[in-house]
């Protein structure tokens, strides 16, 4: 595959599943993850997230910027390695705010405790199984088992 097909993939799927785990390291020194809404993807790769300021998620960040998020989707993985910012951008905020935010957090696009987690991708690696629906994954594993070949699929790294 060519290096701007897995690029275009990657952006893909991040744009299909539209719930990431954002992991980092808290104030610990312990990995956690949180589920995140994707609330909007550049076609460099970079991601945004929404939270408030005073969350636990956003004071870690301030300290440990380094950032992996997740993604699975039907038949595919995704992992984006990267760092993330916190961004004060309210008209940003009110662009990207939607009726599933607002069922979540508080105040609107322009409560200064919400702020946006910008994550610059440095690399991506995602993982596809042939097919794509449950049904041809399952079909496809039976096949394999039966004639003892690997099961074919895509895997990529790429630099974002």
């Amino acid at each position: 595959m060519s290096e701007e097909n897995a690029h275009d993939t990657v952006i893909d799927l991040m744009r299909q599943a539209h719930v990431a785990m954002l992991t980092h390291v808290d104030a610990t020194g312990s990995l956690v993850s949180h589920p995140m809404a994707t609330q909007d993807v550049d076609y460099d790769g970079t991601l945004r997230f929404i939270a408030r300021r005073s969350s636990d998620k956003v004071q870690d960040l301030l300290d440990h910027p380094a950032v992996n998020v997740s993604y699975a989707g039907s038949g595919s993985w995704l992992s984006v390695a990267g760092t993330a910012k916190i961004v004060n951008d309210e008209a940003k905020l009110a662009e990207l705010w939607d009726t599933f935010t607002d069922a979540w957090l508080e105040g609107g696009p322009e409560d200064p405790e919400n702020v946006l987690i910008e994550v610059e991708p440095g690399t991506a690696e995602y993982w596809s199984a042939p097919g794509g629906s449950k049904v041809t994954q399952l079909v496809n594993l039976v096949r394999t088992r039966l004639s003892g070949e690997r099961a074919e699929g895509e895997n990529e790294v790429v630099d974002l």
